[in-house]
């Protein structure tokens, strides 16, 4: 170990008794292999670069944080997280950085092989996946937010046409309050299955005829979309609270249409949920 004789100015005394919320890192870009697991699929490791933030809380009688100290859990050994090591990242910054408070948001491209419908064409498709946690009074939860493009089609314009039916790429966001058992997989692909009709990078024209099909036989509202993916969230486990919204990119209109459910503290008790959503509210960055 090297001897360093230079003061330790930031854990010097600060004189203001200010004790303050979150401090440390923001934007640090990093590889990092993510884990997920499904009992049909089985584990699978995807190396990505993502941004972390990572921050703590501090005393009011200490004048600052050892910013140092975040960049040294990145890099002391191969940087692998998953749903179910969160609490473990959040434990291991406390102890380290020596607080009570623990904040950790991962944003990173998730690529999922697709294959078209009837040419079997294998592609990648990617999608925006931000992992956070936060550690508060002893209370550890962990959220998973995936963007997953779709296709929808108005079931409006289907029925009052003569022929033809518009349709919009759209985007559902949901963010799920995570149990360790949670599948990001399983999250993107039950909500595609919920669309009009799902998005694939590759599509033959065999593939476009029966997308354009599937979708004109599933006309789907985005207040459809939501409510379709919060009845089958509903059904699992590993899911105790959600937010799902779905933005249509409208091709007939010069604006979007919106729906939204939010279920994120539902089960919690009122006390308890406006706790939840005022640490969220200060911290949560959109994944958008």
């Amino acid at each position: 170990m090297i001897n360093d004789p230079v003061a330790d100015i930031q854990s010097s005394p600060d004189w203001r008794n200010i004790p303050v919320n979150r401090v440390g890192i923001r934007r640090i870009r990093h590889p990092m292999i993510f884990e997920d697991f499904t009992p049909m699929r089985g584990l699978s490791r995807q190396h990505v670069v993502a941004h972390f933030d990572m921050l703590v809380d501090l005393p009011k009688n200490v004048k600052g944080t050892h910013m140092s100290r975040f960049v040294e859990i990145l890099n002391e050994e191969e940087t692998v997280l998953s749903v179910a090591t969160v609490p473990h990242w959040l434990d291991t910054m406390v102890t380290r950085l020596h607080a009570s408070y623990g904040f950790l948001q991962v944003n990173f491209p998730y690529f999922v092989k697709k294959f078209a419908p009837i040419s079997k064409a294998a592609s990648l498709m990617d999608y925006d996946v931000s992992i956070r946690g936060v550690l508060e009074n002893g209370q550890c939860h962990t959220f998973v937010s995936a963007i997953v493009p779709v296709t929808s089609l108005c079931p409006c314009s289907k029925e009052i046409s003569d022929y033809g039916a518009h349709n919009q790429r759209s985007h559902v966001t949901v963010t799920v309050r995570a149990a360790q058992t949670l599948s990001l997989i399983e999250i993107i692909q039950l909500v595609e299955s919920k669309a009009s009709c799902e998005l694939y990078g590759i599509l033959k024209r065999t593939d476009e005829k029966t997308v354009t099909e599937r979708a004109y036989d599933n006309p789907k509202f985005v207040e459809d979309m939501v409510r379709d993916v919060a009845t089958s969230l509903d059904q699992l486990e590993s899911v105790q609270g959600y937010k799902i919204s779905s933005e249509n990119f409208e091709s007939i209109h010069n604006h979007s249409a919106f729906a939204e459910i939010d279920r994120l503290w539902a089960n919690d008790n009122p006390k308890a949920k406006h706790v939840h959503e005022k640490v969220i509210a200060e911290t949560e960055e959109a994944c958008a």
